[in-house]
């Protein structure tokens, strides 16, 4: 008896769902990150207007002044869709459990010194409700932008927030104890120095434009915030003076500053190019926010690092003019 195998080659009536290849094309395989973005938003069948916003419809593209001719043109260059983003933050929670054990383990943090360990838990922790605010700010982007391309890593964006304030919170706890935690709300809740940058993000949080939020939250409060924080302050005034656990147990932060600047300069520039009008509403947004932050910023900077802390803000300014021009945007 004689068994001959043959391989049969079957061939796909097709390669994506219709909604999919309306945007890449008929006989393309597409990636995950296309196959679970591109066409997902809603746009028919809502049946009703909102009763908190009747004037528009549930999803709807006419809430922000920013006009697009195609939403999922402001693509992700992470690729990120929920599968790939949780696998990226699961790898990263993994180095950071290995950095709190290490310090913990090898007794680094009473190695630190008391003047030290008290100015980064002052200048750290009250921080907590600022990411808790750009959480929240993320999250309403989600809720009233339009299209899945925009709104999904808006969603990622307020999650991974919720991230740092939780890393913050552990920052305090090992350093300190939860008494610190106390005594950051009040810092934050009656401080002077903490009052401006209390305000701003009190006042982005009833913006109702989501692209104007984005340009507030994301460009200019998280453009100027994280530079001055986590490296001129942590890595380059900290860790010099015998704090560089600290900067150990806080290296998620910058790590995540510089990759999800990627896609919020991806965003930017897109929205610029699409037109004219797009790119004077912008310049205006960010033009505005972006002075409102380095004035919320400076008591900041300055109670951190009193001698320095108005050239780091200066800086940091600066390093975001210089991305912003990479956009089309010069402020």
């Amino acid at each position: 008896m004689t068994i001959d195998l043959k391989t049969v080659d079957i061939k796909p009536q097709r390669l994506t769902y219709a909604h999919v290849a309306k945007f890449i094309g008929e006989g393309k395989a597409p990636s995950r990150y296309q196959e679970g973005t591109l066409g997902a938003q809603s746009e028919a069948n809502f049946h009703y207007r909102p009763t908190w916003d009747p004037e528009h419809e549930l999803f709807d593209a006419s809430r922000t002044a920013i006009r697009m001719s195609n939403w999922y043109a402001l693509r992700d260059p992470r690729q990120f869709y929920y599968a790939s983003w949780t696998m990226t933050r699961a790898r990263q929670q993994d180095a950071m459990e290995a950095n709190f054990e290490f310090a913990e383990s090898r007794g680094m943090i009473e190695l630190i010194p008391e003047d030290v360990s008290k100015l980064a838990l002052d200048v750290l922790t009250p921080l907590r409700h600022v990411a808790w605010g750009a959480n929240m700010n993320n999250s309403q982007i989600c809720a009233t932008g339009y299209g899945t391309a925009f709104t999904a890593p808006a969603m990622f964006h307020a999650m991974d927030n919720l991230g740092v304030a939780q890393y913050l919170t552990r920052v305090a706890l090992i350093l300190e104890g939860p008494e610190r935690l106390d005594l950051a709300k009040v810092a934050w809740l009656t401080d002077p120095a903490w009052q401006s940058l209390r305000r701003y993000i009190e006042d982005t949080l009833v913006v109702q434009d989501p692209v104007e939020l984005f340009a507030a939250q994301n460009v200019a409060l998280d453009g100027l915030l994280y530079p001055l924080i986590y490296s001129a302050f942590v890595d380059d005034h900290i860790a010099l003076k015998g704090g560089s656990t600290v900067a150990m147990l806080t290296a998620f932060m910058s790590d995540w500053f510089d990759e999800s600047s990627r896609w919020i300069d991806a965003v930017v520039k897109t929205m610029v190019a699409e037109s004219e009008d797009n790119k004077a509403l912008l310049m205006h947004w960010v033009r505005n926010w972006e002075e409102l932050a380095a004035t919320a910023l400076l008591p900041v900077a300055e109670m951190a690092m009193p001698q320095t802390g108005r050239g780091a803000l200066d800086d940091a300014r600066q390093q975001l003019r210089t991305r912003l021009g990479k956009c089309g945007l010069v402020l």
